[in-house]
């Protein structure tokens, strides 16, 4: 494991290296990383395994802080005055995606139950605008598009989680009593989010007073701000309720106790830990995933791959926006630019854990769609990102004058940051 772990830190220093040279280049941070796991796995040099120590901790940490810190950065009073877009991809077109998404594996893959569909279609559904980082940065895309992506691949994150805990316990054949639904909304949801709000509310709460106060240096902020997250997510499981629910919640609670400027301030260590595990965990990813799913690859796994990323996406979100008054240009946009990336894939690594993968009577189909979709976003979405928005910007500044002040893409909107946005690194 040694071993592993420095050839890891190898590649982050390997890749830091040339990161200004990449950022010119149509390739991310994910596609290399990913790749560098499946070829190491191809090659022998890694193999890591489920059981490997820490793999497991690894996914569900990192899921854990990636929520909380999507959560923390909202601009919640922003979002109610800017909510129309957002609100429709995520009330609308996410439950349709999902929905629509189980429909569909259902019929490619005879095999899979009604329940593992829709656990397929519920990891599947959350957006990571991180892999199209140049769509939501670039200026000539307008506000209103750019904040609306932004703000649904914030918070689909977290929707997803129930969604995915019911089919999962569901597909698993837990028992589906009335004690089980009990159970499942007090313990799981009500409990989590309980946990969650207050630790983010206190944590928050005392982290301002004692900003205020002048008793607390930057970076210890800075870590007591990533405590909380982990507060949240690890004292949720030992009172029996979920993590990534209390971490989703902890952040919205923290972002609004500390207000939108200072939970970025505070956030900034947590965000560069999630941006380093999630380096971790693309690694693995491609490393345990990649070359098994091509191994269990069918016709009917990859088309059910791309289905997932064009039909399911793209069909919703042309629903939700319908009388919107949007061009069709941008529903098609909005439409292709919601990537499958680090929630669906750590979602994915908490099915392989044993118990699970041996009550999953269809795993080896799950994990291969799992992976498929994954990698085939990292490489689309991150390849067209910055192409696309550069044609769909051309569109936009070439509409006439009296025809482009009227359309909600000119709605003036407030920018939140994006996950991981180089809008903050200094320049060096």
């Amino acid at each position: 494991m040694e071993a592993d772990i420095a050839l890891i830190a190898a590649c982050v220093i390997a890749f830091a290296l040339v990161s200004r040279r990449v950022a010119a280049m149509p390739l991310t941070m994910p596609m290399v990383f990913v790749g560098l796991g499946a070829l190491t796995d191809a090659l022998g040099i890694v193999d890591l395994a489920v059981e490997t120590e820490g793999v497991a901790l690894i996914a569900e940490v990192t899921l854990a802080i990636i929520l909380f810190g999507d959560a923390a950065r909202m601009d919640v009073g922003s979002l109610r005055r800017e909510i129309k877009l957002p609100a429709r991809l995520l009330l609308i077109g996410f439950p349709l995606t999902i929905l629509l998404g189980t429909f569909l594996f259902t019929v490619l893959i005879p095999g899979l139950s009604g329940w593992e569909a829709a656990l397929v279609a519920a990891i599947l559904a959350p957006t990571d605008a991180a892999l199209g980082q140049a769509v939501v940065e670039d200026r000539a895309v307008p506000q209103w598009v750019r904040e609306g992506l932004n703000v649904e691949s914030g918070l689909n994150d977290g929707l997803a989680v129930p969604a995915v805990l019911l089919f999962l316990a569901l597909a698993t054949g837990e028992e589906t009593s009335a004690g089980f639904w009990g159970r499942f909304i007090v313990e799981q949801i009500g409990l989590g989010v309980l946990i969650g709000v207050g630790c983010g509310l206190i944590g928050g709460g005392l982290l301002v007073r004692a900003h205020r106060h002048g008793m607390v240096q930057g970076i210890y902020a800075q870590l007591a701000t990533l405590s909380v997250a982990i507060l949240a997510f690890a004292g949720a499981d030992v009172a029996g309720a979920n993590g990534f629910i209390a971490a989703f919640t902890a952040g919205i609670a923290f972002g609004a106790a500390t207000g939108s400027e200072l939970a970025e301030r505070f956030d900034e260590y947590t965000e560069d830990t999630g941006r380093l595990l999630a380096i971790g965990a693309f690694f693995v990813f491609g490393n345990l995933f990649v070359v098994e799913a091509v191994k269990n690859t069918t016709v009917a796994v990859v088309a059910s791959a791309f289905l997932a990323l064009t039909v399911s996406r793209m069909a919703p979100v042309y629903a939700a926006m319908t009388g919107m008054g949007a061009a069709p240009q941008t529903k098609f946009f909005i439409g292709w630019f919601g990537p499958r990336g680090l929630a669906s894939m750590l979602f994915g690594l908490q099915l392989l854990e044993e118990q699970v993968a041996e009550a999953l009577p269809a795993n080896e189909e799950l994990f291969a769609i799992i992976s498929w979709t994954v990698v085939a976003s990292v490489v689309a979405h991150g390849a067209s990102a910055t192409w696309g928005a550069r044609k769909y910007g051309d569109w936009y500044a070439r509409m006439p004058d009296h025809r482009r002040d009227v359309m909600p893409e000119s709605t003036a909107v407030r920018d939140s940051r994006p996950r991981w946005s180089l809008a903050r690194a200094p320049k060096v």
